[in-house]
């Protein structure tokens, strides 16, 4: 039998390459883990934890001014960048000792430096090699700036959670998630900002009244958004940037903020010396066990490009050390991932849209609801709810459920138990509503729309 340094070999310690390391090490297997920057990835440092922190923070402004509406003498707020700067750097802190004690608890080598592949059974890091039995390549993705004239002018959402001072105007490129978070966020602190999209509409993917319904809402609190609109250069100027648009528009601005999508962070690797092959838009490719053309390298999360969410790769790490090392497989089930913005206001979302339904179904029913909160009565504050139910009338199973407004992700969570436990409409409409919530709304849809 060949030895190995270790069994298993893991580059990356986000969410996905740590949830597989420990685990992996608790069914006796010697595991090594190797991250060249902070551990907990991407979602702990710069990504979902900070971001839903500054959500939190930018609400405040609007939370004041409806607070007067139920009674409250608000004085005017006064809002301290750095403050909440100190206060995320020492949340963030906190979770990644919490990393390190669940790698070390585990038993864990961890392993600093850049991880480089020499052969199929070899990782470089530093001064250092191991030999391994297998390699899991799980250093999920990094922000993509295309090549414009003054590319070097930007930001991307990783600079995002360290920038020294908050600017008073930002200009936000991207119609995706990233993009349409840090509007919200950057708007509620104060910030003066435009968002601007080559497309005629944001959140591709998500369903069509979502993005419409988005729109309206983050116009109505003050945003600018503008649709069709190329950047051809960014240039730094006395009191900023210009950025000089394809429709000859200039627009001024103190930061210019780049969310134009993600892409595998695998740069420098060795995969390709290696022959790892690779997808059209650069992804490694796996098969439906995470492994690549070559048997002793696997790979799973944000490099493989398929559902890059989180909790994706922790179920992604679950099913492949089972598949691996147990006799327990607990492959991904793939179809109806819920998902959320954390957009002002929130969007939750899980199953098929409409277009997706009506192209598998001829007999689809929408049921819709939008309607003022019952916050916003006293509020003083002209937000809506969106509410929309996907209904196959043959069969009467609810195929999708979408929602922009307050609380939009904490309520579709719930709504995802539902529909993977494939309930109809008519266990909604059997279920009592919690009264009065916006929640209810759900289980008092009746009518569907024309």
């Amino acid at each position: 039998m060949t030895h190995y340094d270790y069994d298993l070999f893991v580059i990356g310690a986000g969410s996905g390459g740590v949830r597989a390391a420990r685990t992996a090490s608790g069914m006796g297997v010697r595991v090594a883990i190797a991250e060249n920057l902070y551990l907990g990835g991407t979602c702990v440092n710069v990504g979902c934890v900070p971001k839903k922190l500054f959500v939190y923070a930018s609400h405040f402004s609007e939370d004041f001014k409806a607070a007067q509406g139920f009674g409250w003498s608000v004085p005017e707020p006064q809002f301290d960048w750095s403050a909440l700067l100190a206060q995320k750097n020492c949340e963030i802190e906190r979770l990644q000792g919490i990393y390190g004690g669940l790698l070390d608890n585990s038993g864990v080598t961890l392993i600093e430096g850049k991880a480089e592949l020499l052969d199929a059974h070899t990782v470089r890091v530093g001064e250092w090699q191991f030999s391994c039995e297998r390699i899991l390549i799980a250093t999920g993705g990094r922000p993509f700036v295309p090549d414009i004239q003054g590319k070097e002018n930007v930001v991307t959402s990783n600079e995002m959670f360290a920038l020294a001072t908050l600017p008073k105007r930002i200009l936000i490129v991207g119609g995706g998630y990233i993009a349409v978070e840090f509007a919200g966020i950057m708007h509620g602190l104060g910030v003066k900002t435009t968002l601007c999209y080559r497309g005629d509409k944001l959140l591709r993917g998500f369903d069509d009244d979502v993005r419409t319904f988005s729109v309206e809402e983050m116009r109505k609190k003050g945003i600018e958004i503008l649709f069709n609109t190329e950047i051809k250069s960014i240039a730094k100027n006395e009191s900023g940037f210009a950025v000089q648009t394809g429709q000859a528009l200039t627009l001024e601005a103190d930061l210019v903020l780049y969310a134009t999508g993600r892409i595998p962070n695998i740069a420098g690797l060795g995969l390709e010396a290696l022959g790892v092959e690779f997808s059209s838009k650069g992804a490694i490719k796996v098969d439906e066990n995470y492994q690549t053309n070559i048997p002793s390298i696997y790979a799973l999360g944000d490099v493989t490009d398929r559902v890059n969410l989180t909790p994706v790769a922790i179920a992604e790490a679950m099913a492949l050390i089972n598949a691996l090392y147990s006799d327990r497989p607990t492959p991904v089930d793939y179809d109806n991932i819920p998902t959320a913005v954390f957009s002002q206001p929130n969007i939750g979302t899980v199953g098929l849209t409409e277009a997706e339904a009506r192209k598998r179904y001829q007999d689809i029913e929408i049921y819709k609801s939008v309607f003022k909160p019952m916050k916003h009565t006293l509020s003083g504050l002209d937000e809506k709810t969106l509410m929309k139910m996907i209904v196959r009338q043959s069969t009467g199973k609810v195929l999708g459920m979408h929602m922009v407004g307050q609380d939009a992700a904490e309520i579709i969570q719930g709504m995802a138990v539902a529909i993977r436990a494939g309930a109809t409409k008519a266990v909604f409409d059997s279920t009592i509503g919690i009264h009065p919530t916006a929640a209810e709304e759900f289980v008092t849809m009746r009518k569907p729309v024309d």
